[in-house]
């Protein structure tokens, strides 16, 4: 049975299934009819829960394809929201509950294509007029491009992001994607190293175990539930590998066999294992305050799609999961006033969806690339855009002395140490705290568990856009004699981070972003890439790099590994800044 309802303003949407919401002036009429749809996917038989928001009045229409993020529904108060944008603007909307979530069933499999994929391609098969919903319902007003094929695009955010991707690999059918705050590779998202050569990471502890708390607290009554599950005690409601990933990481352990299988399944279920089959056009849209799922991530799928000829741009707006959904910066997507035809990046989404879903060939998509400035006070020129990304065009030297100079010949000879202790001495952000709604204490070091190089003051203010990158070499004869004992967490583990010092001495370190590095030979030097940043560091302040022995948020290293690094002129580290507008 559907319903008559008048477009409106609604609610804040849940943090992390965070898209869009109607704007006040959208007042078109739409009805909305719950459906079933029964689907098989991944050997399994799943029942999809889902709205049909139809707008009144129009005949056929472009479909546009939407659900939750992790732990949301179909009703969540975003997912909803962004169905009801769309049909205000003369769209058909289905948005609908991922599978283990809401009223949906099966197990939450991570938006793995073979199975999160699949069902969503069926639900394309519904918009196409293919096959019916469980009661009978037919689409027969969806434009089509042809037999059995529906003009749809999809748009969602973190989990109901990279289900967009997952979905457009295994159905061509798919016209335009965006996907917001989502990861390129989720072995990179929960446990992140930052430089190469060495498989295992560092466990990001207290995100991965948020979610799997998030999913386990579903009731052992939920749709998903299988009852065979009921026995396996500890993880009720993931599939079976997701639930062997999440105690391999939790053991601290990274044993050769188990972690080649943890990367392999988490890749698996990752945009990074499939993009090669991702043919829509796509408007990647990437929170800068986000240690979940930072800048690199939309910046590795933008670069794939890219290099394959897959229509891709890219924006990173402010907020993301660290904050700025609740009290958005004047000019950003703003989730409680609906701002999509006043804001940036509204604007940018309406016109990729005129582009590829109602075909207007002129309609100008915007740039390549757009970044928000927190330093501009206008919030109508808040946005920079550029044709291609910044790469490292600024280097600083670390020095013997703990400075860092901008020449290689005024590196002074000199070795610095450090040592981690037994419990965490650095924080750079905890997401628990967000999750309480708790003040998040302000990042620090302890003395003596970390190393600095600080620069002289700046005689001109220096924009940083983009991923910094340092080379170093460190000194650890306690991590020499373990890094080879055939369990990976016996290898050397440090934080590298870049801070911004004022003149008063107060020390900000942008977005709380680290780099976490598990050190595969500390015989060897050692490539770090940081989280990408935008950050403008003003004339008199001092830029500060930094290697830490560990960070809260993360587990860190087993046993004390003392280190140190030791500099001299033709031998020091390295920092590379990717500098905007210089």
């Amino acid at each position: 049975m559907s319903r008559r309802v008048l477009g409106s303003c609604v609610p804040l949407a849940l943090l992390l299934g965070a898209t869009l919401t109607a704007p006040v002036s959208a007042t078109a009429q739409y009805t909305v009819s719950p459906l079933k749809f029964t689907v098989q996917a991944g050997g399994r038989t799943c029942t999809i829960d889902a709205d049909l928001y139809r707008p009144t009045g129009v005949g056929r229409a472009p479909a546009v394809l939407t659900t939750n993020g992790f732990g949301g529904s179909k009703s969540d108060g975003s997912t909803d929201a962004t169905a009801k944008a769309f049909a205000q603007r003369g769209y058909v909307a289905l948005a609908y509950s991922g599978l283990g979530f809401g009223n949906s069933g099966c197990l939450i499999s991570l938006d793995d294509p073979a199975i999160d994929g699949v069902a969503a391609s069926r639900l394309v098969d519904f918009l196409a007029g293919k096959r019916a919903a469980d009661d009978g319902t037919k689409a027969d007003f969806v434009t089509l491009d042809g037999p059995g094929d529906p003009r749809v695009g999809m748009i969602g955010g973190s989990y109901g992001g990279a289900i967009q991707l997952a979905t457009a690999a295994v159905d061509h059918r798919v016209d335009a994607l965006v996907p917001m705050i989502t990861w390129n590779d989720l072995a990179y998202s929960l446990d992140p190293n930052n430089t190469r050569g060495e498989a295992a990471g560092v466990f990001k502890w207290q995100w991965t175990n948020g979610f799997y708390l998030i999913g386990e607290k579903l009731p052992l009554t939920a749709a998903n539930l299988d009852p065979s599950r009921i026995n396996s005690l500890g993880c009720v409601h993931f599939v079976t590998k997701a639930c062997d990933t999440i105690r391999t990481l939790n053991s601290g352990s990274y044993p050769t066999g188990p972690t080649r299988e943890l990367i392999s399944y988490a890749q698996s279920v990752s945009p990074v294992s499939y993009l090669k089959r991702v043919k829509a056009p796509t408007l990647l849209v990437q929170g800068q305050a986000d240690s979940l799922f930072n800048l690199n991530e939309a910046t590795a799928t933008y670069k794939t799609l890219r290099a394959q000829g897959v229509p891709a741009k890219m924006i990173w707006q402010s907020w993301g999961h660290s904050g700025g959904v609740t009290d958005p910066a004047a000019g950003e997507l703003n989730l409680r006033q609906g701002n999509l035809e006043t804001s940036y990046v509204g604007r940018r989404i309406l016109g990729w969806f005129d582009r590829y879903l109602r075909k207007q060939k002129h309609t100008d998509t915007g740039p390549a690339f757009a970044y928000y400035r927190d330093w501009i006070t206008d919030p109508t020129d808040t946005y920079a855009t550029a044709d291609r990304l910044p790469s490292p065009s600024r280097k600083l030297y670390l020095s013997g002395d703990g400075t860092l100079v901008d020449s290689a010949k005024k590196v002074t000879r000199g070795s610095r140490s450090y040592s981690n202790q037994l419990v965490p001495t650095s924080h750079s952000e905890s997401s628990l705290y967000g999750m309480l709604g708790l003040p998040d204490p302000a990042p620090y070091d302890t003395e003596g568990t970390y190393l600095g190089w600080t620069s002289a003051p700046l005689t001109r203010s220096v924009d940083v856009v983009g991923a910094a990158k340092a080379t170093l070499k460190v000194v650890s004869p306690a991590a020499e004699r373990t890094q080879d004992s055939g369990d990976a967490a016996d290898k050397l583990v440090l934080f590298a981070k870049l801070y911004d010092i004022a003149p008063d001495g107060t020390k900000t370190l942008a977005h709380r972003l680290v780099a976490p590095v598990r050190v595969a030979d500390v015989n060897r030097p050692f490539t770090v890439t940081l989280p990408g940043v935008v950050h403008r560091y003003e004339k008199g302040h001092r830029l500060q790099f930094v290697i830490a022995a560990s960070d809260d948020a993360y587990f860190g290293n087993r046993g004390i590994k003392p280190v140190s690094v030791v500099s001299a002129p033709g031998r020091a580290g390295v920092l590379e800044l990717p500098v905007a507008g210089r």
